[in-house]
């Protein structure tokens, strides 16, 4: 299956996410610290990145950024529990693939991924 990052700011929502997407077959890292999981990126290859917009150091949107200058081809679904359009709009300027809003709902989750991975292979 693909090999996907998590990056939240509470460890309980990626291993929440992680746990999801293992079940689904797929090998997943959770990540609460912003250069760990970009350092991780830069040494593995990694399908999909799903990134929180609130962290603790940077913005998902700049943690957004800079993956995708050192892996162009992950795909990034972006989280958030403060959708505004405004965040939305910059992260798909940026290259995100798609949006979700917590609380995270499992088939909405599974499905975008399927996409990402679906768009990825194309």
């Amino acid at each position: 299956m693909a090999r996907i990052i998590v990056l939240d700011d509470v460890l309980d929502a990626g291993v929440m996410i992680k746990r999801i997407l293992t079940r689904k077959g797929h090998e997943v890292e959770a990540f609460t610290e912003e250069e760990k999981a970009l350092a991780y990126v830069e040494k593995n290859h990694v399908d999909i990145a799903i990134l929180d917009i609130k962290l603790k150091k940077m913005s998902g949107v700049e943690v957004l950024d800079e993956l995708k200058r050192r892996s162009p081809g992950t795909r990034v679904i972006m989280l958030t529990g403060y959708p505004t359009l405004e965040t939305a709009r910059e992260a798909q300027k940026l290259g995100a693939f798609e949006y979700c809003v917590k609380p995270i709902d499992k088939d909405e989750l599974e499905e975008k991924v399927a996409i990402a991975l679906e768009e990825g292979s194309r």
